[in-house]
């Protein structure tokens, strides 16, 4: 049984690694034994996490991505296979937001938020992926949100996003499935980030929000952990196109029932 999350050997590349989600994906594939590329639009962002990937006896390479240039993209993918030889894994995190109601949204946020969060989401998968059909094999795992799967005032470009990362995520894991490539939305719920640091720091909203949790608690970094290895791992070769809620159960629309 082991073995099907068994990632020693493997490559993983994790991109918006500087920060967040992206360090708790990386943790978790490097426990799992998997090397990491990790990026971030500055390289020396990466100082900290590289160091501790490295303490964890695991191998690395930091390397810089802006999801805004197709040519930084296609370098990352290229300078990732030359330095590890291979790529079997991408956990396509690299993200955004502007909080803002509708009315006050610019042609700017708009352009912002889906540049980074969908467009960049697809060329780095292409990217990437250009390395993994020769193989035959790859784990393409591409970080949505709740909001993949349902609305919320304020977030009309975000949620516009994650819902695009769903529907993108079906369609090239029908492109590529062929080739021996799994393609997987992983959508965390409400997890503490320091994107989102000031909904926490607003009491009333942490007990609003976690009224509407069936689990009633916002997300911890371990409760993504074994959702992104199964991901990742031999155990879900035949898992393809799905997105796959880690949301303590808010997207099934619960409310407080008054009885």
């Amino acid at each position: 049984m082991s073995e099907l999350f068994d990632l020693n050997g493997q490559v993983a590349i994790v991109t918006g690694a500087s920060r967040g989600l992206g360090q708790y994906f990386g943790r978790a594939l490097a426990a799992a034994g998997a090397d990491l590329v990790i990026t971030a639009r500055k390289v020396e962002d990466l100082a900290d996490f590289q160091a501790e990937i490295e303490a964890r006896g695991r191998r690395d390479l930091p390397l810089a991505l802006d999801v805004h240039s197709e040519q930084s993209i296609r370098d990352m993918a290229d300078a990732a296979q030359a330095h590890f030889g291979r790529i079997d894994i991408l956990v396509n995190n690299a993200g955004c937001n502007v909080r803002k109601p509708a009315l006050e949204v610019t042609w700017e946020d708009w352009n912002l938020v889906l540049d980074t969060n969908l467009r960049g989401t697809f060329f780095v998968a292409q990217a990437v992926a250009r390395h993994m059909v020769p193989r035959g094999y790859g784990r393409i795992i591409n970080i949505g949100s709740v909001t993949s799967v349902a609305g919320y005032a304020g977030l009309g470009p975000y949620c516009a996003s994650r819902g695009g990362v769903k529907q993108l995520t079906m369609s090239l894991a029908d492109d590529w499935g062929g080739d021996g490539i799994t393609v997987n939305c992983l959508a965390p719920g409400w997890f503490k980030t320091a994107q989102n640091q000031v909904l926490y720091d607003n009491e009333e909203w942490v007990k609003y929000i976690c009224d509407r949790i069936p689990l009633k608690r916002p997300g911890q970094p371990r409760d993504l952990d074994g959702a992104v290895v199964f991901l990742a791992s031999p155990s879900s070769e035949y898992v393809t196109g799905q997105t796959l809620l880690v949301d303590g159960g808010i997207s099934t629309g619960a409310t407080k029932a008054t009885v």
